[in-house]
């Protein structure tokens, strides 16, 4: 049963106990049948123009309310659809009165949303116009006319974002390239001479289009202007380099060239054209000072042969080196070649340094050969001795390891360039087993020599005696070989008896015997009363003296040590 005929029911009940209730007063009061009907009729008549009329109001809210809730209902659809969103569904059974009240809410809540987002929609699409234009990019495309979807108003928003850190990037690279642009214009001294370059240079930096081939363009002309920069930089440092060749072949004295000092650094254009100036004044000194300069460059030349380690006979190669008619000729010769020996020593320039630490080595390894067989080395004082040493054995380990890294980098550049390293006109391990062999023929040279003096002062000293030595130096040397010494001079002794001689144990004066010596012809000598029972020496004893004598080297066989 519907509410509305509830409604009746009711009303018909409460309308039926006021009629009784009015006939019950109208019976006490006295009113006669006839009225009571007749005042029933017109009560029963009132209310139910009454009824009428609340019922018919009823139905017309009722009307209205559909009608309301079938508009709402349309409109909500029509806004569910715009904004993506799912239709709005009424939750469980109400009435109509609710449901048209609920329905209106959500129209208004779907109406704010709609309107909100069109407000952020027309502000995205300002916002990405005017990046655009900065950028000269496309617009975003997105119907204006529709309502966005949240999801499209997201990428909208990230959209802008990244146009605006673009902008920025942008901007940054703008901002830097531009300075570096009017670095190099000052320093070129070039002024604008396009629109491009005045509206980079000139223009308001808000102004200017970001865009991908104007930041290009900018990148080009930063490159070109470095580019002019970098050629300017390196025709100054040639015009420096040249000046200062010149002035050390001309000899220019240090107060004529503190005078062009300012010049000497910076490369605009003003500083190209002073340094320009001064190249040809002292290209005008070179002419008229010939034999000076060229003497100047022989000096560089044989500097620059002595660094490439070149042989006598490719120092003579260069024929020009010897003449003397001096003339622009033979300057240009001499020019040529100082450059072609210049690249040529930078091009093997670490090969160059590594044979000439190996050289320094080898004059300092055989320096330490050469003081090992020094007597007077024994004598020093502070630790000199010992140091050596420790250098020497140093050397001795570090020399074959140079050698070899040597030989490994010489044969890897002899595999490159097709052709042999030489030093001194021969391959460098040719040079190198040269040196060693002629220090090993030397060292022996050094010991023959040395076995051979000893021979023969033995044997003059069997002949006629040995020579008188000094205390000091039998004393400086006695503290080191006690018991070589004491068998030396008891060799000596011997010798001096059956020479008929009288000496100190430890030096002094030797004293001869008055009986006269026979001439060294061989014979043996006459012995005396004096000598009797002393035996002559033997040549096993002198063998043994001749062992003590080639003891550390070549010390004893100097003379330092008495016989």
């Amino acid at each position: 049963m519907r509410r509305s005929e509830v409604l009746a029911e009711e009303s018909i009940v409460c309308l039926q106990k006021a009629l009784n209730h009015l006939r019950e007063i109208w019976e006490l009061i006295g009113i006669p049948e006839d009225q009571r009907l007749q005042r029933t009729e017109v009560v029963k008549k009132h209310i139910k123009d009454l009824l009428d009329m609340m019922i018919a109001e009823e139905e017309s809210l009722k009307e209205r309310l559909i009608k309301s809730i079938s508009i709402c209902q349309k409109e909500l659809n029509t806004l569910c659809s715009e904004l993506h969103v799912e239709p709005f569904q009424e939750e469980g059974e109400t009435t109509i009165l609710q449901l048209e009240k609920d329905l209106r809410t959500q129209v208004e809540l779907m109406r704010k949303q709609k309107k909100e987002r069109k407000q952020e929609l027309k502000l995205l699409q300002e916002q990405d116009q005017e990046l655009c234009e900065i950028l000269c990019m496309p617009h975003y495309d997105l119907d204006s006319t529709s309502v966005p979807s949240l999801e499209e108003l997201s990428q909208f928003r990230q959209h802008v974002a990244s146009l605006r850190e673009t902008k920025a990037s942008r901007h940054e690279e703008f901002v830097n390239i531009k300075r570096q642009i009017i670095l190099c214009m000052e320093e070129l001294d070039h002024t604008p001479d396009t629109s491009f370059e005045r509206d980079v240079v000139c223009e308001d930096e808000d102004a200017f289009c970001l865009s991908l081939e104007n930041i290009a363009t900018l990148q080009k002309l930063l490159r070109q202007l470095e580019m002019r920069k970098s050629q300017n930089e390196a025709v100054c440092e040639g015009l420096r380099a040249q000046i200062r060749e010149l002035w050390d072949r001309l000899q220019i004295p240090e107060e004529e060239r503190e005078a062009v000092a300012t010049v000497m650094t910076g490369s605009k254009a003003k500083v190209r054209k002073a340094l320009q100036l001064e190249v040809d004044r002292l290209e005008e000194l070179k002419t008229q000072n010939m034999k000076k300069v060229i003497e100047a460059i022989r000096v560089e030349l044989a500097q620059y042969w002595d660094q490439c380690f070149y042989s006598q006979e490719q120092r003579q190669a260069f024929a020009p080196y010897y003449a003397e008619d001096y003339t622009e000729n033979l300057l240009q010769l001499h020019d040529a070649e100082i450059v072609r020996l210049r690249n040529y020593y930078e091009v093997h320039k670490e090969l160059f340094e590594g044979v000439q630490k190996w050289e320094e080595s080898w004059r300092l390894f055989l320096e330490f050969e050469r003081k090992a067989s020094d007597p007077s080395r024994f004598t020093n004082r502070g630790g000199n001795l010992l140091k050596e040493e420790k250098q020497r054995a140093k050397l001795q380990k570090t020399l074959p390891k140079l050698e070899e890294e040597l030989k490994a980098r010489i044969e890897m550049w002899e595999q490159e360039h097709s052709k042999a390293f030489v030093v001194n006109g021969q391959k460098f391990m040719e040079y190198v087993m040269e040196q060693w062999e002629m220090h090993r023929l030397e060292k022996e040279r050094a010991k023959q020599e040395r076995q051979l003096k000893n021979k023969k002062q033995t044997e003059t000293e069997m002949l006629y005696g040995s020579a008188p030595r000094t205390p000091n130096k039998r004393r400086g040397l006695a503290p080191n070989t006690p018991g070589k010494v004491r068998k030396l001079n008891t060799t000596t002794t011997s010798n001096a008896t059956a020479n008929s001689s009288i000496r100190p144990v430890f030096g002094g004066t030797v004293y001869r015997s008055p009986v006269s010596r026979l001439p060294p012809s061989g014979s043996k000598p006459v012995t005396t009363s004096t000598c009797s029972g002393k035996k002559t020496p033997r040549a096993g004893r002198h063998g043994a003296n001749k062992e003590n004598l080639e003891l550390n080297g070549s010390i004893l066989s100097e003379g330092s040590v008495p016989l």
